[in-house]
């Protein structure tokens, strides 16, 4: 099993099925969070690191993204994921600009919709495969991209609090 040195989360495939429920709990996670100050949301704590909103828009763009992969895997053989090209979108959509209520907004429908398509996934489909290309080339499972697709919203989750949250009320993961 894969542990994130970072995060510790774990890749249990078994969680799949339950990923839409508790992605819908973490996207009410970060709309509380994105309640914050818009200038402290928008605040990079180094050049090379997103700011919570950066962070939040990611999310969002990723829930998506994951949603277009598993619909294509379904009725695709030999899908290919290709990059999402993540760290081009925060400049090519203006992260740093948008609107925290309307990410947050965004990023709880997005998250609806990826759910939605986990729900409708059959015993068999959740072996349906794709080539996914990050961090290296690899066949995986519609299982192993839900839990993927938790791991970064916990991550992120992660990443927010550790810039926005004082050290004594952080919650872990």
């Amino acid at each position: 099993m894969t542990t994130c040195a970072e995060c510790s989360f774990e890749y249990e495939l078994a969680l799949a099925p339950a990923v839409s429920a508790l992605a819908k709990g973490h996207a009410s996670e970060y709309a509380d969070l994105l309640k914050q100050e818009p200038s402290l949301l928008q605040l990079r704590p180094a050049p090379q690191v997103w700011s919570p909103l950066e962070y939040s828009c990611h999310m969002r763009d990723v829930l998506l993204v994951q949603r277009e992969r598993v619909l294509a895997a379904r009725r695709l053989d030999g899908l290919v994921a290709e990059s999402m090209g993540r760290d081009e979108r925060v400049e090519h959509d203006g992260y740093a600009l948008q609107t925290p209520t309307d990410v947050a907004r965004q990023l709880h429908d997005a998250t609806l919709l990826f759910a939605n398509v986990l729900d409708r996934l059959s015993p068999d489909d959740w072996d349906r495969t794709l080539t996914y290309t990050y961090p290296q080339r690899e066949e995986r499972s519609l299982r192993w991209l839900a839990v993927h697709t938790l791991h970064e919203l916990r991550h992120h989750l992660l990443d927010m609090r550790r810039q926005l949250e004082p050290p004594s009320r952080r919650l872990t993961l």
